[in-house]
């Protein structure tokens, strides 16, 4: 009896020590507001002369702002801070594409239309067959390490290896591989786009399909075009979320192949409503019943937003992590990376003939 008692103590007291070691505060407004103070300073800091001059926008200064806090300064962020961040650099940012819906119509999108569909298609299949093909045949990798990789890199990044393990079920640490690589070569691209643009070879459309149709991440796609200009970075953004919304099919086709493979049912899809209630927006901006003044209110607003992402997506994008991936999954998402950049680049030079 006496030792049956001890040992409820004991574990009375093990329960309570777990619980005291949970974060005190779970709610996101700490790192939100952390987030925001610094999204204000570069919003403003943007309005100065020098940064016009050099089209150094609210969004490119945030994210390297963030970038050297994440790496640099990261062991100082308050812990309680993280949850805050991670919602910026995702919830809130899905929620800023979303308004970004109200600075397009269903005209612009027309535009794009067929030849931005065209490069979406073609940059995904090739991406995702090559990378597959190259981890499993070449490389001899897991097959789910392959998958993850090569979907991450052909359709949304994170989100999509995310989605993809929703139906996978694989195991944590090959995701956070996928992620890892993800984040490496989306943020050099990010970085390395508005550099190419400069070499003359396209113009801002053509230029604004070749980022939305190969870059990985959207914050990455909104980061890169609004480098580059305003057109660019609508097309993008167009590009990229049609993109985004073919993550859908190839969910039901994977779902409906693991079924059969194991005679079992259908998991659940996750459907990027992001992706969807941005072409919602876009239909509500192209019915022209919302005043200018209104609309113009909720763009300003949509880029602090974005601006906030982007300074939440730089202090998560810590290059430790990134450290002791072993070399064969940093070399497939590298020859995908390289792959983006070439093909893509000659099917949008095509399509601008």
């Amino acid at each position: 009896m006496i030792t049956l008692e001890k040992n409820k103590q004991i574990n009375l007291s093990e329960i309570q020590s777990e619980k005291t070691e949970q974060p005190k505060d779970e709610k996101p407004y700490c790192g939100i507001i952390f987030c925001a103070l610094f999204a204000l300073a570069s919003y403003f800091i943007c309005k100065l002369d020098f940064f016009i001059k050099y089209n150094i926008n609210s969004l490119t200064l945030a994210i390297i702002i963030g970038m050297l806090i994440g790496n640099a300064l990261n062991k100082f962020i308050p812990e309680n801070f993280k949850t805050g961040i991670s919602f910026s650099a995702k919830r809130i940012l899905r929620f800023a594409i979303i308004l970004y819906g109200f600075r397009i119509t269903f005209a612009q999108i027309a535009s794009v239309g067929v030849p931005g569909l065209f490069a979406d298609i073609l940059m995904l299949s090739t991406t995702y067959l090559l990378g597959y093909y190259l981890g499993t045949r070449v490389f001899k990798l897991d097959k789910d390490l392959c998958m993850l990789t090569a979907i991450g890199s052909s359709v949304c990044g994170a989100a999509a290896v995310l989605g993809t393990n929703s139906v996978l079920k694989a195991k944590s640490h090959k995701v956070s591989l996928a992620v890892a690589t993800v984040v490496l070569f989306g943020t050099i691209s990010m970085i390395l786009y508005p550099f190419i643009y400069k070499l003359g070879f396209l113009g801002a459309d053509a230029f604004g399909i070749y980022i939305g149709s190969t870059v990985h991440e959207v914050a990455q796609v909104v980061a890169a075009g609004s480098a580059v200009s305003k057109p660019a970075m609508d097309t993008a953004v167009i590009v990229k979320l049609t993109r985004v919304m073919m993550l859908v099919p190839y969910l039901f086709l994977l779902s409906l192949y693991l079924a059969k493979k194991s005679g079992t049912k259908m998991s659940k899809i996750q459907i990027p409503w992001f992706a969807i209630l941005f072409i919602v927006a876009c239909g509500i901006n192209s019915t022209g019943l919302i005043s200018a003044s209104i609309t113009l209110g909720i763009i300003e607003f949509d880029v602090f937003l974005l601006t906030l992402a982007m300074f939440a997506l730089g202090v998560e994008t810590n290059f430790k992590k990134i450290q002791g991936l072993g070399i064969k999954p940093v070399l497939l998402a590298f020859i995908m990376f390289v792959w983006l950049i070439l093909a893509g680049f000659c099917v949008s030079k095509f399509i601008s003939l």
